[in-house]
C-alpha cells in the first residue's frame, strides 16, 4: 500500500548548508582580530573600541527610531487630512540605518567596519535597491494562493478609494430558471 508520501530524504537547501559554517567561520575571525588589536594595542584600547561601539550603535537606532516614528506620524497626519503619503524610494527608510546600528553594537570589529559601511547613504541606497529588486522578483513568481500573492494583491492602489458595487456573472453557468436549485445567489447589497 502506497500512502503518496515520499519516503526519500529531502535535500538540504544550500542556505541551511553553508550559514552555520559562515557564521562559525566570521566569529572566529572576530575573536582572532580582537587578540591580534589586543596584542598590538592592549586589552584597554579593545575595550574601549568594544565600547564605543555599543554607544556609537545605541545613537544610531536611537536616531533611527525616532526618524521612523516621525515618519509614521506625518503618514497618519497626511491621512487624515485626506492626502496620499508620498512612497519612500528605496535605500532611504530606517532599516538599514538600525541594521548599521545593530552591527555597531555587535562586539568585534568585522561588524563595526560592516556598521560603518552601511552608514554611508550611497551604500545604503545601493543595498535598499538590490533588496527591493530581490523582493519584487520573488513576488513575482510566488504561486497564486501563497504569501507572495496576497502581498501583491494588498499593493494594488485606488486613488480615489472608492468602491464599486457589483456582480460577478459568470458565462460558463448552464442557462436555466434562476432559483435555489442553480446555485444563483443575489447580490450582497443593492
Amino acid at each position: 500500500m502506497t500512502t503518496g508520501i515520499s519516503t526519500a530524504p529531502r535535500r538540504r537547501s544550500p542556505a541551511r548548508t553553508f550559514l552555520p559554517l559562515a557564521i562559525t567561520a566570521w566569529l572566529i575571525l572576530e575573536i582572532w582580530l580582537l587578540t591580534v588589536v589586543a596584542d598590538v594595542a592592549g586589552g584597554l584600547a579593545v575595550a574601549a573600541l568594544l565600547a564605543g561601539g555599543i554607544v556609537l550603535g545605541a545613537l544610531v537606532i536611537k536616531r533611527a527610531g525616532r526618524r521612523a516614528f516621525k515618519n509614521l506620524s506625518d503618514t497618519f497626519q497626511q491621512a487624515q487630512q485626506g492626502r496620499q503619503p508620498a512612497p519612500q524610494e528605496p535605500g532611504r527608510g530606517n532599516g538599514l540605518t538600525m541594521l548599521a546600528g545593530l552591527l555597531l553594537m555587535m562586539p568585534g570589529l568585522l561588524s563595526d567596519v560592516a556598521g560603518l559601511f552601511l552608514l554611508l547613504p550611497p551604500v545604503r541606497a545601493w543595498i535598499g535597491r538590490r533588496a527591493a529588486r530581490s523582493l519584487e522578483r520573488k513576488m513575482a513568481s510566488a504561486p497564486a494562493g501563497s504569501f507572495g500573492d496576497a502581498f501583491q494583491q494588498a499593493r494594488i492602489h485606488y486613488p480615489d478609494g472608492k468602491v464599486v458595487q457589483g456582480e460577478v456573472v459568470r458565462e460558463d453557468r448552464p442557462e436555466g430558471p434562476a432559483g435555489p436549485d442553480t446555485g444563483h445567489r443575489p447580490p450582497l447589497a443593492p
